[in-house]
């Protein structure tokens, strides 16, 4: 008991505790070319004049120098035939209603070539030409509605593109480009930009020219920088801490609304921007259901907790998973399922080093839970074929500025140093069979996964979140501490589970 609690104590960080309100008549806002503060000139998002606390000397988004924006964009022509033409368009804004806008994520492709935050735009690549980028008009009354956006001379000065030009003057400029290359490239499902509107741009299609670029994208973005790397470490530590207080919230606070509430306050509050998606909170039976999102039930007394969580920090993210039980033990049928999913887990980790595959890891982590479900009568001995009702999952994917990060790459792929995967068995048992399993009554009603962020390197592998307990006494210690604890120091005794 000794042992698990300095080992739970060791792994709480304290939280990390903003802006400035800026006012001025409509008449001065209008008459500027953009809104600055001291005199320093707003291009929409933080510049190390803005946000000298984010950013360093040369870097155009945190953490990532402009020299790396240069490298990848040359690494992305080296890659792409001769006379090929790249069209990137960012993200479009999605909007709630009307005139409400949904909070904007930027499309990853865009980013990771241009490091521009901001909706509305379209990159052009090619070697004749460089980076050209097309940026959204702004009109005068937007700047009042919505503040300021980058314009065509942050693209030049700030995103380090060899020209830029507004928006309105793409439909002179690129249906040349189009004509004059062989193959043009572009991010089928990021945007429904103009340009496929274009003359130039459906004669290129109907000729077979136009080509999806996600293939040529998702090779560069599978290794990770070194600038990356330390980000994804960031925000592997941020959503860890974070789990780790929701944790301790959930001994007092049993509804799932209101664990989900923790974990995006607490990873906000540390520094992410927004949760990586929304956050998964199953108690009891609710577990079973894999992206189960409605977040809106009491958590049972006796039930275990499921909750798969990821932050974003400046354009990287984290994904993990813990189930436990609030009240402090889990039931014998509820051990009997964790410890074959933590085993497995465990042993697909030792799997992550250079050579091997997500694919190999996963007919791995198959055998152990086909196995392991037969031993506990869950399926029958010649009913393999069950287990894809009980975890229809794979083990894992790539993670980075995508939760699901390269996405077209085959899973027989070879991991290599700086490759970041996820390592998630599972098992989701429905309170009632659905899909013909046919598992013992005491086990129904029952989900339980354990995923861990894998970064794989030189010698082997780290994983990311290893500070987050998983281990049955670790996590049965975290429980049952009392409010004078030093882990459990802010936190009430456990109330909700008498």
């Amino acid at each position: 008991m000794a042992t698990a609690a300095r080992f739970l104590r060791s792994t709480l960080r304290a939280s990390e505790p903003a802006s400035r309100l800026l006012s001025a008549s409509y008449r001065s806002i209008v008459g500027r070319a953009a809104y600055t503060t001291g005199g320093i000139t707003d291009v929409g998002q933080p510049t190390l004049k803005s946000h000298p606390e984010l950013l360093a000397d040369e870097e155009i988004t945190p953490g990532i120098a402009s020299e790396e924006y240069l490298s990848r964009r040359k690494r992305l022509l080296d890659v792409l035939p001769e006379k090929s033409l790249a069209i990137i368009a960012s993200a479009d804004q999605q909007m709630m209603t009307d005139v409400v806008p949904y909070s904007f994520r930027q499309n990853g492709d865009y980013l990771y070539i241009t490091g521009c935050t901001q909706p509305g735009g379209v990159a052009v690549l090619s070697k004749e030409t460089g980076l050209y980028m097309f940026m959204p008009d702004k009109h005068k009354r937007d700047v009042v509605w919505e503040g300021q956006t980058a314009g065509v001379e942050a693209a030049v000065d700030f995103f380090k593109a060899d020209k830029a030009f507004p928006l309105s003057e793409m439909k002179k400029i690129l249906p040349e480009m189009i004509e004059q290359s062989k193959v043009v490239y572009h991010n089928v499902n990021a945007s429904a930009s103009s340009y496929r509107n274009f003359d130039a741009f459906r004669r290129a299609s109907l000729n077979n020219k136009v080509k999806d670029l996600v293939h040529y994208t998702d090779e560069l973005r599978w290794v990770k920088s070194k600038s990356e790397i330390k980000l994804m470490r960031e925000s592997a530590s941020i959503v860890s801490q974070s789990l780790l207080q929701t944790m301790l919230l959930s001994r007092t606070h049993r509804e799932e609304s209101q664990l989900a509430a923790k974990i995006e306050y607490e990873c906000k509050m540390r520094g992410a921007q927004r949760m990586a998606f929304h956050p998964v909170v199953g108690g009891g039976a609710n577990g079973s259901v894999i992206h189960y999102s409605r977040n809106d039930k009491k958590i049972k007394r006796g039930d275990l907790v499921l909750m798969d969580v990821g932050c974003e920090y400046h354009g990287y993210l984290s994904d993990l998973t813990r189930t436990w039980p609030p009240c402090g033990k889990f039931s014998a049928a509820q051990e009997e399922l964790y410890s074959l999913i933590l085993e497995t887990n465990k042993e697909c980790i030792k799997l992550c080093k250079p050579g091997t595959s997500i694919e190999e890891i996963h007919r791995h982590s198959v055998k152990m839970l086909i196995n392991g479900f037969q031993q506990l009568g869950i399926i029958g001995k010649g009913k393999s074929i069950q287990y894809n009702y009980l975890n229809p999952t794979a083990i894992g994917h790539s993670l980075g500025m995508d939760i699901h990060d390269s996405t077209t790459l085959s899973k027989d792929k070879l991991l290599e140093p700086g490759v970041v995967i996820t390592i998630e068995p599972g098992i989701y048992i429905p309170p009632v069979p659905i899909l013909n399993e046919d598992a013992p009554d005491r086990y129904r009603g029952i989900g339980i996964r354990i995923e861990d962020e894998v970064l794989i390197t030189e010698s082997g592998h780290e994983v990311l979140t290893a500070s987050v307990p998983k281990e049955i006494p670790h996590l049965t210690t975290l429980m049952n501490m009392g409010a004078g604890s030093p882990v459990a120091e802010g936190h009430e005794p456990r109330a909700a589970c008498s």
